[in-house]
């Protein structure tokens, strides 16, 4: 892989878990890097040229780092460290979209106009849904990464997404519940956007299977929170959801286990980076979380081990949302191989219902919707502050958190 650096002519300008505070082939083919081989029309050795549109500063430059790591391991595993697909020579150009959606269409609109066919990255869902149409418009595939909306599933023939999606995430939830027929489920979150979006994704999941959803909302600048925590105490929930952000997150977690909640009921939240660890404090013990992926939770398989030593060896960190940037890779690399490097067409159809296998385990993109099945994880924190450290406690099979089918638009 060759990557552009600033100053050359291609210039280089990944739940957050929306609900917390973020192989094989079908067809035959054995692996992930050895999936066919390119149409006639493509045989000759000229590179492809893919675009990494990613958060590479702004708010989630960190997740956006995690993905490009991410990315770069799973080329390297994908083509079996030759850099090269269906003969072709692959060369990425990183384009920051700093988290706003006008950035990243700039720069999707500068590579399209170059002739690249593959746009890859896009680490926040609200650049993910002005990608999408773009992706359509022009004929190119867009393989999306960490933005986990679930509006993006669906929404035209050439978006594709390489990490999980919301609906994932509040099914993951819900396995820790049970039969959610009849139990009383309490949101706990800022009266924000971000906050009622996740009560109303959690109505929409778990309510649609029977439990009675409420919320307890607070001010996102209330730095006293201990009476949120009583009043969700008082209303005696079977379970508690908590999507919360911000630099009040400790004083929350504090609140919660000093009002005894974390004692009397189950606790639900989703499992974000590694450096969100210490600020559960003595509470996290008590947490059950939801998890997209933490090192390790892959069971050590061969694709996962591959990521780990891939990213580690580079100097890199794996992270939450590793998994994504190399999924992402493996996608590109399957599309230019069994499909096309130049037909988009041929790349998405290639695509539709591939079946491989990734770092988390078995993954499949559904033919219908382009929705990743994949399976996701619940998992304890062991420890506290600094040394706090994720254990896997179950792995929720790809076809229990399914979304439902959502038809394509376009």
């Amino acid at each position: 892989m060759r990557s552009h650096t600033p100053g050359t002519v291609r210039s280089r300008s990944v739940p957050i878990l929306a609900l917390v505070a973020a192989g094989a082939l079908v067809t035959g083919c054995s692996s992930a890097g050895t999936a066919g081989t390119a149409s006639a029309g493509d045989k000759a050795s000229g590179p492809v040229e893919v675009g990494l549109v990613y958060s590479r500063s702004g708010l989630l430059a960190t997740y956006g780092k995690q993905y490009e790591q991410g990315f770069k391991a799973g080329l390297a595993y994908a083509t079996h460290g030759t850099g090269k697909a269906g003969g072709h020579p692959i060369e990425v150009t990183e384009q920051d979209d700093a988290g706003d959606p006008a950035k990243a269409v700039a720069a999707t609109k500068t590579l399209v106009g170059k002739g690249y066919k593959i746009i890859a990255g896009t680490t926040d869902s609200g650049v993910a849904l002005q990608m999408a149409p773009l992706a359509e418009q022009n004929k190119v595939l867009y393989v999306s990464g960490p933005a986990a909306t679930d509006a993006l599933t669906g929404i035209n023939t050439y978006t594709f997404r390489s990490g999980r999606q919301s609906y994932q995430d509040t099914l993951t939830a819900g396995s820790l519940l049970g039969d959610p027929k009849g139990k009383k489920v309490t949101v706990l979150a800022q009266n924000s956007a971000f906050g009622q979006a996740n009560v109303a994704a959690v109505k929409a999941v778990l309510g649609a299977k029977g439990a009675r959803v409420g919320s307890v909302l607070a001010p996102p600048s209330a730095t006293d929170l201990t009476p949120f925590a009583r009043q969700t105490e008082a209303g005696k929930p079977d379970l508690v959801f908590v999507a919360w952000a911000g630099a009040t997150a400790p004083a929350l977690w504090t609140a919660l286990n000093q009002q005894g909640v974390l004692d009397t009921g189950k606790v639900v939240t989703g499992l974000a980076g590694t450096a969100s660890y210490p600020v559960f404090g003595a509470a996290g013990a008590k947490v059950s979380f939801l998890a997209h992926y933490f090192p390790g939770a892959g069971g050590g398989n061969p694709v996962e081990k591959a990521m780990l030593d891939g990213i580690t060896k580079a100097g890199g960190t794996p992270d939450l949302f590793s998994p994504d940037g190399f999924t992402a890779a493996q996608m590109v690399v399957h599309a230019i191989e069994s499909g096309s490097a130049t037909d988009t067409s041929a790349m998405v159809k290639a695509l539709e219902g591939w079946s491989f296998d990734g770092p988390k385990g078995r993954e499949q993109i559904r033919a219908e919707d382009h929705a990743l099945l994949q399976p996701m994880f619940t998992a304890k924190l062991k420890g506290a502050g600094a040394a706090a450290e994720p254990q896997l406690v179950d792995s929720v099979e790809r076809a229990a958190v399914a979304p439902p089918v959502k038809k394509a638009a376009g």
